[in-house]
């Protein structure tokens, strides 16, 4: 696969329902991106969590981001399952947050995930950031929506491995999951290395809906 770099992305603002989508859907472009470039600004925001999963939202945010020189956290505490029910306090906080930073890329759910609460979140973020680069990543679920992606981030070996191990680390709340365990997130990574052709075998996948080139 043809590989294209662009212009070099000073902002970066990561978008989560929860306390670990980002670092499901993201983490490991995140790490490889800061393993080139740790100036890189970085606006982190979790909408939903109690206190424990607060806590494991920042100890996790904190992990992927040890590299990061100008970093922002920022979680919210809105009820996990019921964002259709809070889209008024939800909009409020992402006009507020688009107050705060103009990124050059932004990270966000899939649009068509069928979680309600990933639903909500990226219709907002593209209602406040409609004139930005938007990369949606996914997350795997039972109700099986993965689709086929249009951009690929091959992953080094070594940053496949970290993105695995802090996932574990750092979720103790949601090893009870099933689905939550190494085997799912390297199975993923395994699938997009092997669509991209990556040499690591390992690759992230987003899907694109608008992308400017400028030629």
């Amino acid at each position: 696969m043809r590989e294209f770099c662009f212009d070099p992305i000073e902002s970066v603002l990561c978008v989560g329902a929860h306390s670990d989508d980002i670092e499901i859907g993201c983490g490991g472009t995140l790490l490889q991106m800061l393993a080139k470039r740790p100036e890189l600004k970085v606006h982190w925001v979790v909408f939903s969590g109690n206190a424990q999963r607060e806590s494991e939202a920042r100890r996790s945010a904190n992990a992927f981001l040890r590299q990061c020189e100008n970093k922002t956290i920022t979680t919210y505490s809105f009820r996990d399952a019921y964002f259709p029910a809070q889209w008024e306090e939800i909009k409020q906080r992402f006009g507020e947050l688009r107050e705060q930073c103009d990124p050059d890329l932004v990270f966000t759910h899939r649009l068509e995930d069928r979680h309600q609460d990933h639903q909500i979140v990226s219709q907002l973020t593209w209602n406040h950031f409609r004139n930005h680069a938007i990369l949606e990543y996914e997350i795997p679920k039972y109700e099986g929506d993965l689709v086929t992606p249009s951009v690929y981030v091959p992953l080094q070996p070594e940053i496949a491995t970290t993105k695995v191990d802090l996932l574990s680390k750092h979720f103790a709340s949601q090893q009870s999951k099933p689905w939550y365990d190494t085997a799912t997130f390297e199975a993923l990574m395994r699938i997009r290395g092997l669509e991209s052709g990556a040499s690591s075998q390992r690759a992230e996948a987003f899907i694109a809906r608008k992308l400017l080139l400028q030629v």
